[in-house]
């Protein structure tokens, strides 16, 4: 397996998540915090498996844990993507957004499974909309390297502004709630509602 082959997986932890009014990745939609949660799918289909976390963050996190510190070069989810790139520049990462209480491990092996290498990248995308999730994806080393440069070069834009501008291959899941974000305590009490209608099956 060459290092391009190589797929490690991505937790983004570091947000304030301000309108939820709590550490979305420590919510306990499954019984442990979330982003254990998706830490153990993630080690199914990956390499190896990391936390996106912010400086303040490592406290609570033992000396084996597995997580990078934003390097705050960049706002938003490049922060989280590019100090990962950093981290090891030749690998692609599958990475997922914390507040993602409805991802299984059948919407992450399906995405490995189509995962195409020749693209900058493999995104889920919703059929109503037909716009890239890229906190949903496989993101080749490619792509990182690209960005990177492009915003080095003050081009502003957003991860999905850059998946739609460089033909990302958009797959479809199974069940679109498996993309559903809660962000907010309305959508905390609706997630857990549909995670009830999922078990219940």
């Amino acid at each position: 397996m060459t290092s391009a082959d190589k797929l490690y997986g991505l937790v983004l932890c570091g947000g304030k998540s301000t309108r939820m009014g709590s550490d979305k990745s420590l919510i306990a939609y499954h019984g442990i915090p979330q982003r254990i949660h998706l830490c153990q799918l993630l080690e199914k289909a990956c390499d190896k498996v990391f936390m996106s976390i912010r400086k303040d963050q490592k406290g609570e996190f033992s000396d084996t844990s597995n997580f990078i510190v934003d390097q705050d070069i960049h706002k938003g989810p490049y922060n989280g993507l590019l100090s990962a790139h950093e981290y090891d520049k030749n690998v692609a990462w599958l990475v997922l957004a914390c507040d993602l209480p409805l991802i299984d491990e059948e919407a992450i092996q399906a995405l490995v499974k189509k995962r195409d290498r020749q693209r900058y990248a493999t995104a889920y995308a919703l059929l109503s909309r037909k716009l890239p999730e890229p906190l949903c994806a496989i993101w080749e080393s490619k792509a990182l390297a690209e960005s990177k440069c492009r915003l080095a070069e003050g081009k502003g834009f957003g991860p999905r502004k850059f998946l739609l501008d460089h033909g990302v291959k958009m797959i479809y899941p199974k069940r679109s709630s498996v993309l559903m974000n809660a962000n907010s305590a309305e959508e905390y009490n609706e997630a857990i509602q549909k995670l009830k209608i999922v078990e219940n099956k």
